[in-house]
């Protein structure tokens, strides 16, 4: 049971990561809880252990999304943190190289990032190095920024360990750092409260667990303009239907959107096939195709189009004339599939738990007859046949016979 005081404990010791095994790490990791603060929320001890050998480790510092800024004012107050989280993730991969990516439009986090570098050991710093990216939305995408930075692709329905490179946040390696060296599991994160209807809009270090409402009266917001809050940012945010529900670990923006102030639900037109949102799609897909497929529920079809391999960046439904809102048909579809996948791996479990059962009884069966068998006199002796034979005969003429006989 807790003491209630919530007060942290004190390392006997420090821990040196350099002494530790990368299987140490990761478990450490696991423990603390740390899953991917960039947003998709994949636990982060799977990424440490990528299974493949990695030459090339990203630390993504590019806000995904327009208004969140919590990356980049955790670069600037925690690059210390950040950099020695950075370390321990190599370690724990293994990696050869270390390139930190920033986009460019945050000079004040790439100056603290690279003074923080060149306060590093010589020994710490071989092979890490600080690169801008264009900041132009999706650059903090995992595929997109390892295609910048590297010029590699990876495969569709494939992994960057598939090409040797491991991308994480920057948050996850401050968070890292603290449970590593801490014990620390993950208790807080930084968030981004923005939007028309708050007063006091900021980055804050935040609880997990926070009631969102609880958030949005520490900022002063103006409930009774309020229309709604999306959780994430205006392309991938979702719209809370309650704001009493808790911050979670990837929420790293609330946005609010004053009343008024975007049409709620704008008119659907049929698709003309302008061919916008091929354009603007960064992975390269046809998403006029996919919505088709999925209007009409061919989920086999859909699939053929590469469904997984859209980010759900909420580009094409932004370009679009139509107002058709792509991404929805696209995560009912994903979801569809996911949900028949999983039938079937039920189905077949089923299945094979009845094919072992009926050859378990037939075994059975088998041996029990087996068994019987043995049991049975087996005489071969012709010899001892007829001599028994012969005794049953007598035995038969005795019965038969007068009493004088006897």
């Amino acid at each position: 049971e807790t003491d209630g005081k919530e007060t942290w404990i004190e390392r006997e010791q420090p821990i040196d990561y350099r002494q530790m095994e990368p299987a140490t790490i990761r478990e450490a990791v696991r423990q603390a809880g740390i899953v991917g603060l960039g947003g998709a929320g994949f636990p982060a001890f799977i990424k440490l252990n990528p299974g493949k050998p990695i030459d090339t480790l990203i630390l993504n510092g590019a806000e995904c999304e327009p208004y969140i800024t919590c990356d980049d004012m955790l670069m600037r107050k925690q690059a210390d943190e950040i950099l020695r989280g950075l370390l321990i993730i190599r370690r724990a991969v293994q990696a050869r190289r270390c390139i930190i990516a920033i986009e460019d439009n945050k000079p004040e986090a790439g100056h603290s990032m690279q003074q923080a570098l060149q306060r590093l050991e010589s020994t710490d710093a071989n092979d890490i190095v600080i690169t801008m990216v264009p900041a132009r939305y999706p650059a903090g995408g995992e595929k997109q920024l390892i295609k910048v930075v590297t010029g590699q692709e990876v495969p569709s329905g494939g992994l960057p360990a598939q090409i040797g490179v491991v991308c994480h946040n920057v948050a996850t390696a401050a968070a890292v750092r603290r449970a590593v060296e801490q014990g620390e599991p993950l208790l807080s994160r930084y968030v981004t409260i923005t939007g028309s209807a708050v007063a006091e809009p900021g980055n804050f270090e935040v609880l997990i667990g926070t009631p969102v409402m609880e958030l949005l009266h520490a900022c002063g917001t103006r409930l009774d303009s309020l229309q709604e809050v999306i959780m994430g940012g205006p392309m991938m945010g979702i719209a809370l239907a309650n704001h009493e529900v808790p911050l979670v670990k990837t929420g790293n923006c609330l946005l609010t959107v004053s009343r008024g102030e975007m049409e709620q639900h704008p008119t659907i037109q049929p698709c003309i096939r302008c061919g916008n949102c091929a354009d603007a799609c960064p992975v390269s897909l046809l998403p006029q195709q996919l919505y088709w497929h999925a209007r009409a529920k061919d989920f086999d079809k859909i699939q053929e189009y590469d469904l997984f391999d859209c980010i759900e960046c909420g580009c094409c439904a932004y370009v679009c004339p139509s107002n058709i809102p792509l991404v929805h048909y696209y995560r009912f579809a994903k979801s569809e599939i996911r949900s028949q996948q999983e039938q079937k791996r039920k189905a077949d479990i089923a299945r094979q738990r009845h094919e072992q059962r009926e050859q378990r009884l037939a075994r059975e069966k088998a041996e029990r007859a087996a068994r019987h068998a043995r049991k049975k006199p087996g005489i071969t002796d012709e010899k001892k046949r007829a001599a028994i034979q012969a005794a049953v005969e007598r035995a038969k003429a005795s019965k038969q016979g007068a009493p004088d006989d006897v």
